[in-house]
């Protein structure tokens, strides 16, 4: 089954909702899955500078002909993502896509997971949806989406960079 938006639905994602236009208190606070997607008609046009926030002084911009190389085309899902409960349990879907918002906004990040959405022009228009899951779900869940992605593309999502492992 080929992974995109209709499939994502249709195994109960919800939201589906622009970043420019995220209404964060409507993202569940509960630990699950999000991804990224871009919209109807949405062509890749890659900035030379990303603006996501700098990570342990490292500079989160890649070239040109890298990005490139990462794109996988005719592909909705752009990155896969999990949000945990973290170890205190205030973590989950509300904060890690707050924070992955934040990130692109160029606020420095606890991590860098995604970093290629931040290196596209418009990515104020790309599709965040999510699904709710129990946390010991969540790395198999992401690494099952990881390889039905690969099945169907022969690559990982573009701005995932490392294979989930469950």
């Amino acid at each position: 089954m080929k992974l995109d938006k209709k499939a994502l639905k249709d195994d109960g994602f919800a939201g589906f909702r622009p970043i420019e236009a995220l209404e964060i208190n409507r993202i569940p606070q509960h630990q699950g899955i999000f991804a990224v997607l871009r919209p109807a008609g949405f062509e890749p046009r890659f900035l030379a500078k990303s603006t996501a926030g700098v990570f342990k002084k490292k500079n989160p911009s890649l070239a040109n002909a890298e990005l490139s190389a990462e794109w996988v085309a005719d592909a909705d899902v752009l990155f896969i993502g999990k949000a945990g409960p973290g170890s205190k349990g205030n973590r989950g879907l509300r904060r890690q896509i707050q924070e992955f918002v934040d990130f692109g906004r160029g606020r420095p990040p606890g991590h860098w997971d995604g970093r290629l959405i931040w290196q596209l022009a418009d990515a104020g228009s790309l599709l965040v949806a999510w699904k709710e899951l129990p946390a010991d779900a969540l790395n198999e869940a992401q690494a099952n989406y990881h390889a039905q992605f690969q099945q169907s593309y022969g690559s990982l999502p573009f701005a995932n960079l490392v294979q989930a492992r469950a």
